[in-house]
């Protein structure tokens, strides 16, 4: 068994492509003809988004639904960055909410957290 993608629902596949390019240089390597589903440019394991919709009829139900007006869903996405501050101002320039500015940890790494227009929090790190 091989970790093949992670797919995040969201309001707007079109919207979160241009925010996730532009905070992140992450750009799209594949988008269904329906705009409705797309995966971005994340190496051998795939970063994907589906709209609401698409994703309801699949799941075949409801869900609990990320939002930025409510507390996080109960996992993050993570990016290694080369600069934490950097990255940081470039995602809350891009449309990203803060969510916890870079600070160091004890285990030597530097981490901060935004989240993106959706919701969906991004964890950027700095170091191994």
């Amino acid at each position: 068994m091989t970790f093949r993608y992670l797919t995040v629902f969201v309001a707007d596949v079109t919207r979160t492509l241009a925010f996730w390019d532009a905070a992140f240089g992450l750009r799209a390597a594949f988008v269904h003809e329906s705009g409705q589903y797309a995966e971005l440019a994340t190496g051998e394991t795939k970063l994907a988004f589906s709209a609401h919709a698409l994703a309801r009829e699949i799941v075949a139900g409801d869900y609990a639904q990320a939002a930025p007006d409510r507390p996080p869903l109960g996992f993050e996405i993570g990016l290694k960055v080369d600069d934490t501050r950097a990255a940081y101002a470039r995602a809350l320039a891009a449309g990203g909410i803060a969510h916890r500015e870079p600070a160091q940890m004890p285990w030597g790494q530097t981490i901060a957290y935004v989240r993106d227009p959706d919701g969906t929090l991004v964890v950027l790190v700095e170091g191994e």
